[in-house]
């Protein structure tokens, strides 16, 4: 048996296949992923994402040790309540992890990181303070759930909840403390809605507030077909330590600027030389499912596919490949001994319900 979040239980008696994600027994889905996906592109669905870990970092040097440590600049950031997306490097570019940063006021910010990488990203952020020698606070708030409430109804249901109309004037990558509650407006799906960060004794409580409000709850099935239809990448699948923010189509995460930051000198040498390898999104021309690890043939050399799935929304096979960079429109893929035509696009595939790129006949 793996850990186990405030809500297992809840997901239990709800009929959720449980599966072991990270070491944490999560619900893959409750009956239909197909269904749950599509309850967050046109309604709203819930996620407990308390597998994830929230990292408090505090002190009068809280600020000068995270622009050292994200390959983003916090100093965008401007006034609390902000939120930015980064990575965290390795001196040579490879992507330790990714993950949100909060700025939730003076000396105090809030990370959340990967489950799979928690452990390893917390020991790395104290080894970096200490060699750095920067006076700062990290904590491991393993007291907190999370949960993810996404979907066009999304704020609207979380506000009527919670009774807090207010709620709906939250910008996007902003933050609130609502009575003991963080709500911040991000997410993994491509849809609208909140992160909601509380106390693991009252997320049993919340969720079935939500669940009575006809929020549905989703498991982790369905959260990974919407990030992929949103082109969004997954730490071990799209990115890891061999690969750096410029192969993987995240160089908009990184803020060179005049700062110093672990990793800076490796991926100003990378750009300099030039890179041998990026990231597309693929169209399947063909029926088939397109997988991780499936072999790309283009004229420019061969690549790899990192994610793939059957899209609910599109009705395609869709997924995001490592190829040459003169890479162009298409390429094939071999799928179980045979290549079959794919289409090279720009993610994402699907955003706020709305189809992004053009379908290819099949």
């Amino acid at each position: 048996m793996g850990k186990q979040t405030a809500l297992y239980d809840a997901h239990r008696a709800a009929g959720a296949k449980l599966v072991d994600f990270g070491g944490w027994d999560m619900p893959l889905h409750y009956g239909s992923q197909i269904a749950e996906h599509h309850v967050v592109r046109r309604e709203a669905g819930v996620f407990d994402v308390s597998h994830m870990r929230v990292v408090d970092i505090t002190g009068f040097e809280a600020a000068t040790a995270l622009r050292y440590v994200l390959a983003n600049d916090i100093a965008k950031l401007g006034a609390p309540g902000r939120a930015l997306y980064s990575c965290m490097l390795r001196p040579d570019g490879g992507i330790l992890d990714d993950l949100i940063v909060y700025y939730r006021g003076a000396e105090s910010y809030r990370l959340v990181v990967n489950a799979v990488t928690a452990d390893k990203d917390v020991a790395w952020l104290k080894e970096q303070v200490a060699t750095a020698g920067y006076e700062v606070g990290i904590t491991s708030r393993t007291d907190l759930g999370m949960l993810a409430v996404q979907g066009p109804a999304a704020r609207d249901r979380v506000a009527a909840v919670l009774g807090k109309n207010d709620l709906l004037a939250l910008r996007p990558f902003s933050s609130c403390d609502v009575d003991g509650l963080f709500v911040a407006r991000t997410g993994y799906t491509g849809e609208d809605g909140f992160e909601i960060m509380l106390s693991r004794d009252e997320a049993p409580r919340l969720w079935a507030a939500l669940l009575a409000a006809q929020v549905v709850p989703c498991g982790l099935g369905a959260r990974d077909t919407l990030r992929l239809e949103a082109g969004m990448n997954l730490y071990g699948a799209d990115m890891d330590e061999t690969i750096t923010p410029l192969e993987c189509g995240l160089s908009w995460t990184v803020a060179i600027g005049e700062r110093d930051f672990v990793g800076r000198g490796a991926l100003q040498r990378q750009g300099a030389r030039g890179l041998e390898r990026k990231q597309v999104g693929l169209i399947l021309g063909d029926r088939g499912v397109l997988r991780g690890g499936q072999r790309v043939i283009t004229p420019a050399g061969e690549g790899l596919v990192t994610s793939g799935t059957f899209s609910p929304t599109m009705q395609r096979a869709i997924g995001l490949a490592r190829v040459p960079v003169a890479t162009a429109q298409n390429c094939d893929v071999e799928i179980r001994g045979k290549l079959k035509l794919a289409h090279c696009v720009a993610p994402p595939f699907v955003r706020n319900g709305r189809i992004q790129v053009a379908l290819p006949d099949v």
